[in-house]
């Protein structure tokens, strides 16, 4: 996504925080609901696309949509401050709180929200579960510094959750979509369902750009310097994202125009779950924040990184597991569709929780 984010400081924060946004940000829900309709559109007046969409594939995936996903992850693994992954040893509370938030509360929570809200909605239950598994890297950034976070920090942050998403995302998968599920007596997610399918996805959807998104920011700061690197060529590629994701998103509604037309509620059951999930980790997290006495900025930090999620990889493991047209691929899409316009909301609330329990820092900042 674009980072195009003004300098953040006390006359920034009055600011409205729409304004701080880049346009294409500003808009994101539109250009998803946009191509939504576009793909919609697309499905129907072009007969046998999902037999020319398939004619290669990659593993489960056909080549376009492959792309796209690739092109959705790799400006944002581009953004992250790999060489400063070992400055998170200074605050080792805040390093605790998030791995503990990011990666024990915040799956276990979808995972409950999921099963108790959509009991008879298996596909897009597991869609959920796996939203909750996709930590964020991306748009966490353009939040932390609209509610006047620690931008260090939270870089850093990004780094941990990107490197635990490698080594451990197939891993939870397998324990809250299979076993955990056979533990509390409920039935399991899918029959079909098989952990190397998601190993792989991730493998490829989120190793390949990782990989290319280390290269590009070692090499470039190595040729250029930082200063270049993040002034010029992070911004000429940050819209990439954008791009490959809408892509994504027309072709995955191109093919399941007629589920969705049919079902026009579905979207909303999906979001309820949605909703609640940004709710309670957004302010447990803010508020274990305060009584880890963090200050407002780490607080703030803390709070976005654990509300969160990289719905991109999640779209990109639902479709490399379940197809492009599984209901898992569907719960995904609107991921992005009801994050950002809380996450925005949210950043209000942050703002205001500042003024009134960190006044100091306030006036300091």
């Amino acid at each position: 996504m674009s980072d195009a984010v003004r300098e953040t400081g006390v006359a920034g924060a009055e600011a409205p925080v729409l304004q701080r946004l880049s346009t294409l940000d500003r808009l994101l829900p539109v250009w998803i609901v946009a191509a939504m309709a576009a793909g919609l559109l697309l499905g129907r007046l072009v007969p046998g696309l999902d037999d020319a969409l398939s004619a290669v594939e990659i593993g489960n995936v056909s080549l376009p949509i492959a792309i796209g996903l690739v092109l959705m992850m790799y400006p944002v693994l581009a953004k992250v401050r790999y060489s400063e992954l070992d400055r998170v040893t200074g605050d080792r509370t805040l390093m605790v709180a998030s791995v503990v938030l990011n990666w024990l509360v915040g799956p276990a929570l979808m995972f409950a929200l999921a099963w108790l809200l959509l009991p008879g909605q298996p596909e897009y239950r597991t869609g959920l579960i796996i939203v909750g598994l996709a930590r964020c890297i991306a748009m966490v950034l353009i939040w932390n510094d609209l509610s006047c976070g620690d931008r260090e920090a939270a870089v850093v942050l990004v780094a941990i959750n990107s490197v635990f998403q490698i080594l451990a995302f197939a891993a939870l998968g397998w324990f809250y979509l299979q076993v955990l599920p056979g533990w509390l007596g409920l039935s399991t997610t899918s029959t079909d369902f098989s952990v190397w399918a998601i190993a792989g996805s991730v493998l490829v959807f989120l190793g390949i750009p990782l990989l290319a998104g280390f290269l590009t920011r070692t090499l470039g700061e190595r040729a250029q310097g930082r200063d270049w690197y993040e002034g010029r060529f992070l911004p000429r590629i940050g819209p990439v994202a954008l791009y490959g994701l809408l892509f994504t998103i027309v072709m995955l509604f191109a093919l399941q125009g007629g589920a969705i037309t049919s079902r026009p509620w579905d979207v909303a059951r999906i979001a309820v779950p949605l909703l609640a999930y940004f709710a309670l980790m957004f302010g447990g997290s803010f508020l274990l924040g305060r009584r880890l006495q963090l200050g407002y900025a780490k607080t703030a930090t803390l709070a976005f990184t654990a509300a969160g999620n990289n719905f991109e990889l999640a779209i990109a493991v639902a479709i490399g597991t379940f197809g492009v047209t599984s209901g898992q691929a569907l719960a995904g899409v609107v991921g992005p569709l009801i994050e950002v316009p809380v996450l925005v909301a949210l950043v209000h609330v942050a703002l205001a929780a500042r003024r009134r329990w960190f006044p100091a820092e306030e006036v300091l900042r």
